[in-house]
């Protein structure tokens, strides 16, 4: 995992927060990112698991 993004949004009461993860490929070696839109609670867990 090289690089972490998190952004803040807010949707009428709910606040949210969207996780941008660059994740290496282990077929190809190439990086791919992956995105989630998940309560700020939330985004540690998402960053720590594989």
């Amino acid at each position: 995992m090289a690089k972490k993004s998190v952004a803040s949004l807010q949707t009428g009461s709910k606040r949210l927060s969207k996780a941008i993860k660059m994740v290496k490929s282990p077929k190809s070696g190439a990086y791919t990112f992956e995105e989630a839109i998940m309560a700020p609670e939330d985004v540690k867990d998402y960053f720590d698991k594989k």
